[in-house]
C-alpha cells in the first residue's frame, strides 16, 4: 500500500470515527464516482487490515443510533459470513476472532436497536455460528441464547432476536439445548409481545424440521395449539404483518412436514379456514391461510391421502376460492380490448382462486372434488348476478385437469352444463363457457371430441357470429384450436365447409384480436385434418399471404408472425406438390425479413424459426438451399446464455417479486433468483427446429453436424428449461445418424468413418453422464431410449471401454429407479394411502417401466 493510501487507512481506522463514517456514507451514495471510490477503499482495507476493519465496524454497532450502524451491519455480516466472497474470519488474529464473537453478543443485546439491525445483527451471528459451531467453536453463544430467551428480565426485543438466531440454527443446536420445549412453549405463549410469539414459532418450526425423525419431531407435537394460539392472538390484536410471517412459516412446515399435524388436522386445517372466511382481514393474510390448506394437499409424498380424509374441509376450502371468484370487475377496457390477454377487471384475489382450484383439483382428485362441485355449482349457475354464473364457469375449467378421469364419465352432464351459457345475456359469462369448452376440450379430450362433437362445434361455430362482442367471437375461434388439438381428421373434416367460411369472415373484420384468433384456429384445422384442407387451400392461401407481406407496421406484429405460423402449417397439411409454387414466395418474405433488423422482444422471430422448420418438412431435400439462411440465427438463439439475476430475499431487502411478468423468480435459501422465461423459450425453441431440420434432412444435415453437436451437447445438462434438454436428448441420435448416412452415400465431405467415431465418443459418454443426473423421469427415459438409438448407431465403433462405462451408467439408472419406487412402497403403508393415491403411484411407476423398457442390450 503507498504512503497516501496508508495514511488513509490509518484516518479510516483510526480513534476518530469521522473518517469511516465519511467512507460508509459514500458507499451508498447515489453519486457514481463517490461510491465506486469508496468501495475500492473498502476492498482495500479488507485485503490489508482485516483486524481493524472487522473491531471498527462491530465498535459502531454498539450504538445503534448512528448513521452508518445499518450498512456497518451489512458489511459485518459480508466479512463474517461463510457463504460470501468477503469472507475474512479464518485470516484474523484469534485474538480479533475473540473480541469480534463478545462484541456481537454485546451489540445484539445492546438496548433501541431498530429492528431492521437487529434482523441483520441476527443474521450475521448465525452465519458465523454456522461456522464455528460444527466444531465447538463458540461455547458462549448456547449460553447467549438461552439466557436472553430463558430469562424474564430480558427485553422482548432481545428475547426475539435470540429465537431468531436460535430458528437459523436449529440443526446444530436442537441437540445440546436445555429445555427446548418448555422455552417454546413460553416464547409462543409470551404475554405481551405478538413478535416474541412469532419469533417463537419461527423457532418451533424450524427445529422440528431439523430432527431427524417422526418419533423425536412427536415429542414437540403438543407445542401445536400453542403455536395455533400465537397465530390467533396476531390476528386479534390487528397485527396482521406479524399474522402474515406466521402464516408463511406454518406453510413452510406443511410442506416440509406435514404428518407432523395429522393428529390435529381438523383442528388446525379448521383455524385455517376461519381465516380464509374471514372477509374483515387483508387479502393477504386470507390467501396465506388457503394457501397452507392447498400445500398441506399437494403434499402427496410425505402425507399421501391425509387432506381427502377431510371432505367437509375440502369443500370449505372450495367455497372459499369459489367466493373468491366473484371479485371480478365488468371494466370497459375488457370488452374493448385489442388483445386476448387483456384481463382487465380480475383482481389478484380471483387470479389467485383459480390457480388454487386448479392445484387443489390435482392434489386431492375428481373423486373428493367433483362431488363439492357438484353442491356449489348449480346455486351459481342458477343466480341472477352475473359473476356468479362466470365464477361457475371459470371454476369448471380450472378442475378439469384434476378431475378430468371422474369428468369424463359424467361428460354429457358437465359439457351440457358449459354449453347451455354459450345463450347467456352477459359477455363475460359467454365469454367464460367459450374458455371452459376449450379448457374441457384440452382436459378431457380425444373422448370429448369423440363423443361431443356433433354439440360442441356447431356451438362455436355459432359463437363466432357474435360481432357485437369481438372478445367472445375471437375466443370462440381460439377454442377451435383447443378442440382440434385432440381431434380425427375423419370427425373434424364434415364441419370443415361452416368453419373455415367463418374464419374467412373473421379475418376479414379489421378486428386484430379476431383476425389472430381466426389465424391460429385456421393453423390448427389445417393441422388437424391435413390432406382434407386441399380443397380450402386454394381460397385460404391469399388471404395468408395478404397479411404476411401487408402487415408491416410495429402494431401488427404479432399478426404477421401468426400468418406465418398458419401458412407453414396448412403447406405441411396439403403437402409438397400443392404447396411448392406458393413456398418460395413465403421463403422470400421470410429470408428479406431475416435480413432485417428485429427488436429484442419481436414475437416474428421466435415464429420464424418454427415456420422455416415447417417449411423444411414440407419441402424435404428441395430445403437445402435455404439452409445457409436459416442456420447462423438459428445457432445463435440456440446458444443464448440465460439472463439470470441473483438478489437478497431476506425481508430487509425490498425487491421483493418481480413486476417484470417475463422473469420467473424462485428463492433459495437468502437468496432470490430472477430468470427471464422469453429468452429460455426462445431457446428452446431454437434447440427443437435443430432436431427437426437433422431429423427430416438426414445426410443433407451433414454440413451443420459439428456447430450443431457442440451446441446441443452441453446442453443435456441444461437445468433451467426441460424443453431445452429434451430438444438436445432428442437430437443425439439423429446427429449420428446423418453423420452416418452422408458417409454411406458419400455426402460426408471427404470426412470417413473415423469422423463418425469421434462424433460417437462425443455422444454417448455425454448422455450416459448426463443420465445419471436428469432429475425427470421421463427425460430420463428419453435419454436411455435416445442412448439405445445412438449405440445401435454406432454399433462396433464403441470400444470394450466405453461398453463398460455404459454398463455402469445403466447399472445405476436401475438403482435409482429401484429406490425410488421403494420409496413409493413405503409411502403405501401411510395411514392415510387411498385408492386415488394407488392410482397416481401406479402412473408414477409407469413411468419407471419407460425407462427399464430401454435396458435391452
Amino acid at each position: 500500500m503507498d504512503p497516501r493510501a496508508e495514511a488513509d487507512a490509518a484516518a479510516v481506522l483510526g480513534a476518530d470515527p469521522a473518517a469511516l463514517t465519511a467512507l460508509l456514507g459514500d458507499l451508498t451514495s447515489p453519486a457514481n464516482e463517490a461510491r465506486s471510490r469508496a468501495e475500492g477503499m473498502f476492498h482495500a482495507l479488507r485485503a490489508s487490515h482485516p483486524d481493524a476493519l472487522a473491531l471498527r465496524l462491530a465498535h459502531l454497532l454498539l450504538s445503534p443510533a448512528h448513521p452508518s450502524a445499518p450498512i456497518a451491519a451489512v458489511l459485518l455480516r459480508r466479512l463474517i459470513s461463510p457463504g460470501s466472497q468477503a469472507f475474512v474470519y479464518p485470516a484474523l488474529s484469534p485474538a480479533t476472532q475473540s473480541s469480534l464473537r463478545a462484541l456481537l453478543l454485546s451489540a445484539a443485546s445492546a438496548p433501541g436497536l431498530s429492528k431492521s439491525i437487529s434482523k441483520k445483527l441476527s443474521d450475521a451471528v448465525a452465519e458465523l455460528a454456522s461456522f464455528l459451531l460444527p466444531s465447538n467453536s463458540w461455547p458462549d453463544l448456547l449460553t447467549f441464547l438461552y439466557k436472553s430467551i430463558a430469562s424474564p428480565s430480558s427485553p422482548p426485543a432481545l428475547q426475539e432476536s435470540a429465537l431468531n438466531i436460535l430458528a437459523r440454527l436449529a440443526s446444530h443446536l436442537a441437540a445440546g439445548f436445555p429445555n427446548l420445549h418448555a422455552l417454546l412453549l413460553s416464547s409462543l405463549s409470551h404475554p405481551s409481545s405478538a413478535d416474541v410469539r412469532v419469533a417463537g414459532l419461527n423457532a418451533a418450526i424450524s427445529l422440528i424440521q431439523s430432527l431427524p425423525s417422526a418419533a423425536d419431531r412427536d415429542q414437540f407435537q403438543d407445542l401445536l395449539p400453542a403455536m395455533m394460539r400465537a397465530l390467533a392472538e396476531s390476528l386479534n390484536c390487528g397485527n396482521e404483518g406479524s399474522a402474515q410471517e406466521a402464516l408463511e412459516m406454518m406453510i413452510e412446515l406443511a410442506g416440509a412436514e406435514p404428518r407432523f399435524l395429522r393428529r390435529q388436522l381438523p383442528d388446525v386445517v379448521g383455524s385455517m379456514l376461519q381465516i380464509a372466511e374471514a372477509p374483515g382481514l387483508e387479502d393477504g393474510t386470507r390467501h396465506l391461510a388457503v394457501e397452507f390448506v392447498v400445500t398441506l394437499a399437494e403434499a402427496r409424498e410425505r402425507a399421501p391421502g391425509m387432506m381427502r380424509r377431510l371432505p367437509r374441509y375440502v369443500g370449505r376450502l372450495f367455497a372459499v376460492l369459489m367466493t373468491m371468484l366473484l371479485d371480478v370487475q365488468d371494466e370497459p377496457a375488457w370488452h374493448a380490448a385489442v388483445s386476448e390477454e387483456e384481463d382487465a377487471g380480475e383482481t389478484g384475489s380471483y387470479v389467485f382462486a383459480q390457480e388454487c382450484l386448479d392445484r387443489l383439483a390435482i392434489a386431492v382428485g375428481g373423486n373428493t372434488i367433483l362431488p363439492v362441485a357438484a353442491e356449489l355449482l348449480p346455486s351459481f349457475f342458477a343466480a341472477e348476478e352475473w359473476k356468479r354464473r362466470h365464477a361457475a364457469l371459470v371454476t369448471i375449467a380450472q378442475i378439469a385437469e384434476g378431475c378430468a378421469k371422474v369428468m369424463i364419465k359424467n361428460l354429457e352432464q358437465v359439457v351440457g352444463m358449459v354449453l347451455n351459457s354459450f345463450q347467456d345475456s352477459h359477455p363475460r359469462v359467454r365469454w367464460a363457457a367459450i374458455n371452459a369448452v376449450g379448457q374441457l376440450s384440452t382436459d378431457l379430450g380425444p373422448e370429448l371430441q369423440n363423443k361431443l362433437h356433433h354439440v360442441v362445434l356447431p356451438a362455436l361455430a355459432s359463437a363466432m357470429d357474435d360481432f357485437q362482442n369481438p372478445r367472445v367471437q375471437g375466443h370462440a375461434a381460439s377454442a377451435i384450436l383447443n378442440f382440434s388439438e385432440n381431434c380425427r381428421p375423419d370427425i373434424l373434416t364434415p364441419y370443415l365447409d361452416g368453419i373455415i367460411g367463418k374464419l374467412l369472415l373473421l379475418l376479414q373484420t379489421g378486428n386484430q384480436m379476431v383476425q389472430e384468433s381466426a389465424l391460429t384456429a385456421l393453423a390448427s384445422a389445417a393441422d388437424s385434418s391435413q390432406e382434407h384442407f386441399q380443397k380450402y387451400y386454394d381460397a385460404v392461401l391469399p388471404y395468408l399471404k395478404a397479411i404476411l407481406m401487408n402487415a408491416t407496421d410495429k402494431s401488427n406484429r404479432m399478426l404477421r408472425a401468426k400468418s406465418m405460423e398458419c401458412i407453414s402449417l396448412v403447406g405441411m397439411a396439403v403437402g409438397k406438390q400443392k404447396f411448392k409454387d406458393d413456398a418460395k414466395q413465403v421463403m422470400e418474405v421470410l429470408m428479406t425479413l431475416q435480413g432485417s433488423q428485429m427488436e429484442a422482444d419481436d414475437p416474428i422471430t421466435s415464429y420464424m424459426l418454427q415456420a422455416w422448420a415447417r417449411l423444411c418438412k414440407c419441402l424435404g431435400q428441395d430445403f437445402i438451399p435455404y439452409m445457409s439462411v436459416v442456420m447462423p440465427p438459428l445457432l445463435q438463439s440456440a446458444q443464448l446464455k440465460p439472463d439470470v439475476s441473483v438478489t437478497s430475499a431476506g425481508p430487509e431487502d425490498e425487491n421483493g417479486e418481480s413486476d417484470d411478468e417475463g422473469v420467473e423468480t424462485i428463492t433459495l435459501g437468502d437468496k432470490r433468483i430472477g430468470i427471464r422465461t422469453s429468452l429460455l423459450e426462445e431457446k428452446a425453441t431454437a434447440c427443437n427446429m435443430l432436431c427437426c431440420y437433422a431429423d427430416e434432412l438426414k445426410e443433407g444435415f451433414f454440413p451443420w453436424i459439428d456447430q450443431v453437436a457442440t451446441t446441443l451437447v452441453p446442453l443435456l445438462k441444461f437445468y433451467f428449461h426441460e424443453e431445452v434438454r429434451k430438444a438436445a436428448v432428442s437430437a443425439m441420435p439423429e446427429l449420428l445418424r446423418s453423420a452416418k448416412l452422408a458417409i454411406e452415400k458419400s455426402q460426408s465431405q471427404g470426412r470417413d468413418e473415423s469422423y463418425l467415431k469421434q462424433l460417437s465418443d462425443y455422444i454417448v459418454p455425454a448422455l450416459v453422464e448426463a443420465i445419471h443426473k436428469e432429475p425427470d423421469t421421463q427425460i430420463c427415459a428419453s435419454m436411455m431410449e435416445s442412448l439405445n438409438e445412438s449405440i445401435q448407431i454406432s454399433g462396433t465403433l464403441l470400444e470394450e471401454g466405453q461398453v463398460r462405462s455404459i454398463v455402469d451408467g445403466i447399472k445405476e439408472v436401475i438403482t435409482a429407479s429401484t429406490n425410488r419406487r421403494r420409496e413409493r412402497r413405503e409411502r403405501a403403508t401411510a395411514e392415510d394411502f387411498d385408492s386415488e393415491e394407488e392410482d397416481l403411484l401406479r402412473e408414477e411407476n409407469e413411468q419407471e417401466d419407460e425407462i427399464l423398457d430401454q435396458v435391452s442390450f
